[in-house]
């Protein structure tokens, strides 16, 4: 019988906002992997996850999770990882891996997914969709994310303020992920393109320290790593006006 390694997407933070299917997919599972960065303290989904299945069950593994300028070291923790999951894969038959969000938006589940291909061979992987930052914020300060025709465009700003720039000249809603550590010059980004006045950021969200503020606020202080922050389309012409 073959393996199956299940991604499953816990949310940003809530415990209320795991979906049945995903809650049902880490009881099922003989184990449950959560990502812990180097130190070993707790992460957001290990937290999550603990309101729903016991302790024991719960297995941390080290992921290279802030680690972006050597990328030898990355590789090297991403197949030290992917050894780990082998072999509970092995052992258990069933693993499932608790990511923060969705496992399809921006996770780490996508590289080990990979990584367990290659090192346990026909293992059957499959996702369980969680709900996003950008859903969560928009619930929580009653942003509408989109309307009639309106693209959205999600950007990690990671990748670089020109490609934040670039999207917010754009005509639809921009969402930036990751942008506390350059919250100045997401400021800018948004004074400079006019959007500054409707945006809204937020951060720890559904958590006891959870912040959502405009982004008129941003005075340039680092903000937490995984800031989150949505600018609106421009809109007019009343209801409807974008169908």
């Amino acid at each position: 019988m073959s393996s199956r390694l299940i991604g499953v997407g816990v949310g940003p933070g809530d415990p209320e906002l795991v979906t049945v299917k995903g809650v049902n997919a880490l009881r099922a599972a003989e184990a449950v992997v959560v990502p812990v960065m180097d130190g070993g303290e707790p992460g957001r989904a290990e937290a999550t996850v603990l309101h729903y299945v016991p302790e024991e069950k719960v297995v941390r593994v080290v992921f290279a999770l802030n680690e972006r300028s050597d990328r030898a070291r990355r590789e090297a923790a991403w197949d030290a990882a992917g050894e780990r999951v082998a072999g509970l894969l092995r052992a258990h038959g069933c693993v499932a891996f608790a990511t923060i969000g969705d496992p399809n938006v921006y996770s780490t589940f996508t590289y080990l997914a990979q990584t367990i291909a290659a090192l346990v061979p026909g293992t059957a992987v499959e996702t369980v969709p969680g709900i996003t930052a950008m859903q969560d914020l928009a619930a929580r300060s009653g942003a509408v994310l989109t309307e009639g025709t309106e693209p959205l465009t999600l950007v990690p700003v990671t990748a670089g303020t020109a490609v934040l720039k670039e999207a917010l000249n754009g005509p639809g809603t921009v969402v930036a992920y990751k942008f506390g550590r350059q919250a100045r010059e997401v400021a800018e980004a948004l004074r400079e393109s006019g959007r500054l006045d409707d945006a809204v950021w937020g951060s720890a969200l559904g958590l006891p320290e959870e912040s959502i503020r405009p982004a008129a606020d941003l005075d340039g202080a680092a903000l937490p790593y995984l800031s989150t922050l949505i600018a609106p389309a421009r809109r007019g012409g009343g209801r409807g006006g974008k169908l």
